[in-house]
């Protein structure tokens, strides 16, 4: 044998061999997505997520809207790799686009709860869950359905500073959410069916009061008259609530590209794509086709379900989903 050869027990080989594995499971990025991906190791899975997303639903049908906003915004920021979901001061959930806003956090940990009692032992992902919950929440609600490519993993940090450099905000004007979606390989098509996810949900006055309150913008002034009593120019009522699409806040539908061409969008950022601006045509198109309107969001989802954490990250399962194992 050359000179310096070290020879290792079984057994020290055999835990070297184990450390190792350990170690690269929780650098490598995520695997390649399937729809198979969890057919052998939890077959009952997507059953789990949807029984559990329904009873959430039908308790409070914001609920749905409030795990879409979660699914997106972890997304958005590093990839979907469940980052949003963790408990830390200095994570995203204190981020300005965030904090006293994203709501779905107990729904997502009962629905992850539910998958450990069919799979136990931390198989998959809650960055998974949280992809499949919000197709469910989009089907519940009266919307499309997909198929969801499986097998990412969970990162275990959240950079507050990430969420607030790569979030568009409801003040976006249209150049600033082209730029904030092309970053992330998404087309401007990607970026107002995507939007089209306000025709559910309720927004804080504090996103809005600038608007209905004679800041110059392009709205319904009946619709702005009506809106101002809860949210006066004064302040003093930065939660309360107004839906992003009056017509049906509950069912996943067109209704909000109806809104958007009768110049009733709530925020600026949704009228800016109906304002004279590049998307106005392919708005008027969702406005009077649903199918459509349909059919380019459940395609718009998979791409943006498809966004990686960089190379490089720390990654893992995590089995609960606000903290790291």
């Amino acid at each position: 044998m050359a000179a310096g050869t070290v020879f290792l027990s079984p057994r020290v080989l055999l835990l070297s061999l184990a450390v190792l594995a350990a170690t690269s499971s929780l650098t490598s990025t995520a695997t390649a997505l399937s729809t198979g991906y969890y057919n052998k190791r939890c077959p009952s899975l997507e059953p789990a997520v949807r029984s559990a997303m329904a009873r959430a639903v039908s308790a409070d049908p914001n609920t749905g809207a409030a795990v879409l906003r979660l699914f997106f915004h972890d997304c958005f920021v590093n990839g979907c790799d469940a980052s949003v979901l963790l408990d830390d001061p200095a994570g995203e959930k204190a981020a300005a686009p965030n904090a006293n806003s994203l709501r779905g956090y107990e729904a997502i940990d009962a629905i992850k709860s539910q998958v450990e009692a069919a799979c136990p032992g931390g198989v998959v992902s809650c960055a998974d869950v949280l992809a499949l919950a919000a197709r469910d929440a989009v089907s519940l609600l009266g919307g499309p359905s997909w198929n969801v490519r499986l097998g990412r993993r969970d990162a275990r940090a959240a950079s507050r500073d990430a969420a607030n450099a790569n979030l568009p905000g409801p003040g976006s004007g249209l150049p600033a959410l082209v730029a904030a979606f092309a970053a992330k390989g998404l087309s401007t098509r990607d970026m107002t069916a995507l939007s089209g996810a306000h025709t559910v949900g309720r927004a804080r006055c504090a996103t809005f009061r600038g608007r209905v309150n004679g800041g110059g913008e392009a709205i319904n002034a009946t619709y702005a008259a009506g809106l101002r009593g809860a949210c006066p120019a004064g302040g003093g009522a930065d939660g309360a609530l107004a839906p992003l699409d009056a017509e049906t806040p509950d069912a996943f539908d067109n209704g909000y590209f109806r809104a958007l061409v009768q110049r009733r969008g709530l925020l600026h950022s949704d009228q800016e794509l109906y304002n004279g601006g590049s998307q106005d045509a392919l708005v008027k198109k969702y406005a009077a086709n649903g199918a459509a309107f349909a059919s380019d969001f459940a395609r718009a989802m998979v791409r943006m379900g498809n966004l990686a954490p960089a190379p490089g990250t720390p990654l893992e399962v995590r089995v609960n989903c606000r903290r790291p194992n």
